[in-house]
């Protein structure tokens, strides 16, 4: 999955000393039902978000304008399949079944990526760099939260395959060229921002493991003072990154 720079996309979450189920391993917390269906939840959640990012970043670099632009792309793919296979050999190891797993975040992610498929290849860099990157400031704040192993895993697959760099310096050269381009940029960025937030809500609105824990049912969840901290972070760092775009938030 995409991410931004590291600042941001860190998102300037929770530094403190581990406590409770962060600071247990993966056989210390899964002897709890309720916290381990939680985590296959999340790992099944990302490992199809990883499989549609491969099949997404192939896609558009169908719509590079040069040859070295569709080789990065397809770099970037390969990086983000790698990413995919990790999560569901990790699924397999802890005993869920991968494909069982992914299937209830799939209809979702897909509507999702629906609803905002870019016309061009400049809007197609701007989703993976600034729409990815929302989903990956969400995972990392749960991450915070797990165990030490799938914490471990989830950081990984999170890490950028280079995307942010060269996103932000051929949208910023494409601006740069023809100004014109910001506003309509601008706001497709804006329109990735809220259909983000809108999709990840909902998966985790339908998912009762994953809510449960999130909430603080099960493992070190958020309170709703958390959960509105948990989403200033998101913006900020959503901010940050168009202001790297050159873009007004």
């Amino acid at each position: 999955m995409e991410t931004s720079d590291k600042a941001a996309a860190a998102a300037e979450g929770p530094a403190e000393e581990p406590t409770g189920i962060a600071a247990q391993d993966w056989a210390q917390a899964s002897a709890d039902p309720r916290y381990r269906a939680a985590v296959v939840d999340l790992l099944g959640a990302l490992a199809y978000g990883e499989l549609a990012a491969f099949e997404r970043l192939a896609e558009d670099a169908k719509l590079a304008p040069t040859l070295g632009d569709k080789a990065e792309l397809a770099k970037m793919a390969a990086a983000e399949f790698q990413h995919f296979e990790r999560l569901r050999d990790r699924l397999a190891a802890v005993d869920a079944e991968p494909t069982g797993a992914m299937e209830p975040f799939a209809a979702p992610l897909d509507e999702f990526h629906r609803q905002t498929a870019p016309s061009d290849w400049l809007e197609g860099l701007v989703k993976a760099y600034v729409g990815d990157s929302i989903a990956s400031d969400f995972y990392r704040e749960v991450a915070a939260r797990l165990d030490s192993d799938t914490r471990a895993l989830v950081l990984t697959v999170l890490d950028d395959t280079g995307h942010a760099t060269f996103a932000v310096e051929k949208v910023r050269a494409a601006i740069e060229a023809d100004p014109r381009v910001g506003g309509r940029l601008a706001l497709w960025a804006r329109r990735l921002m809220g259909e983000a937030l809108s999709q990840a809500q909902r998966v985790v609105a339908d998912r009762d493991a994953l809510s449960t824990m999130l909430v603080g049912g099960v493992a070190d969840g958020f309170d709703l003072a958390e959960v509105g901290k948990m989403f200033s972070r998101i913006t900020e760092a959503h901010t940050k990154r168009m202001a790297a775009l050159g873009l007004a938030a």
